[in-house]
């Protein structure tokens, strides 16, 4: 009962959103094309840093998708790369271009357009379900769009250049992935670029506005699992761990994805954060045991956190160690390691 009534809550939670201004705001043409983009196909499970060496392209970077990837995912099979560490490697790991990068969710069609429009190239993350495979992750760049026909062109890493997507079908597997967009600047265009995000340039701002959508969502179609996942996810954000923790439930009732928590972590925050380790030890199992989520660094850094909550000190040391072996550049498990042996040889 307790969890039923803290679900209905939280659809009939209301947190308030300064109204959006865009004092740049613009008709959008009805035809646009961006064409100084890249065209490489990915490698082996390199949507990631394939998409972005893409992107990269438009400001004269020079490097293929392996640079890349040698930074985000050292091991050959991993099987994930987060927009945060996209992100990361933009901002820290290509000194030669003034080029930053930043992370967004609660993204919209309209809102994308007016930045490609303005030249700033959009990477989105999205769920995908091509011919003979099933659900995945995977990274989109945006290249243009039609509106008369309905339809965004891009540059699919995995099925190639001007792969066409109607703006439904875009809409819908952004979803997955709570409309998380990264929006890629040079540096002396910050300020331009924050005038377009309007609120959304205030990162708190940015995660009340996802939140927002996922709860008008998940009250129109209160089956929706991703409306309700997205809404933990927003929840997490925020530091609301208890009503996170509640969505996710919801959302892992109604039936997700198996491939789901490869790519997304936002319930292993959340039930870090309500002490519910046996859940968190349940999901990375789960993980290991599918046939791929073993080769994703969280699955053992997030292993790691659940043994350290138990007070498995040694076990979760282990467990970091584990993680910094498929990714020796994944910081949240390095400062854990850290922490664990300073505290043990103190």
């Amino acid at each position: 009962m307790k969890s039923l009534l803290l679900l209905i809550c939280i659809l009939m939670l209301g947190i308030p959103l300064r109204a959006q201004t865009n004092e740049n705001s613009f008709d959008l043409p009805g035809v646009f094309r961006m064409d100084t983009l890249g065209s490489e196909y990915q490698g082996w499970n390199n949507c990631a840093p394939a998409t972005l060496t893409n992107a990269l392209v438009h400001f004269g970077y020079a490097d293929d998708q392996y640079r890349a990837a040698e930074w985000l995912k050292p091991n050959y099979e991993d099987k994930n790369v987060s927009p945060w560490q996209m992100a990361e490697y933009v901002n820290t790991q290509i000194p030669e271009i003034p080029v930053y990068a930043i992370v967004r969710s609660g993204g919209t069609l309209e809102q994308i357009q007016t930045l490609m429009a303005n030249g700033f190239p959009v990477v989105i993350e999205f769920g995908y379900e091509p011919s003979g495979y099933d659900w995945m992750g995977h990274y989109l760049l945006l290249k243009g769009w039609d509106e008369s026909l309905g339809e965004f062109s891009t540059m699919d890493s995995f099925k190639g250049p001007n792969t066409r997507y109607s703006y439904d079908d875009i809409a819908h597997y952004w979803q997955h992935f709570n409309y998380t967009y990264i929006v890629l600047y040079p540096v002396n265009r910050e300020e331009e670029l924050m005038a377009l995000l309007g609120d959304d340039a205030d990162v708190w701002q940015n995660h009340i506005k996802a939140l927002e959508m996922a709860r008008a969502e998940a009250i129109a179609d209160q089956e929706d699992a991703h409306a309700w996942f997205n809404m933990g996810s927003s929840f997490v954000s925020l530091g609301m761990y208890d009503a996170a923790a509640q969505a996710y439930d919801k959302a892992i009732s109604l039936g997700l994805p198996w491939r789901m928590f490869w790519y997304q972590f936002g319930p292993f925050e959340a039930y870090y954060h309500t002490e519910r380790y046996d859940d968190m030890i349940r999901i990375a199992r789960q993980n290991q045991n599918d046939g791929g989520g073993q080769y994703v660094e969280e699955t053992y850094y997030y292993l790691g956190k659940a043994r350290e909550g138990r007070g498995e000190t040694q076990k979760a040391l282990q467990n970091y160690i584990a993680a910094l072996t498929f990714n020796p550049n994944f910081s949240p498990a390095r400062e854990a390691r850290d922490r664990l042996r300073a505290a043990q040889s103190g």
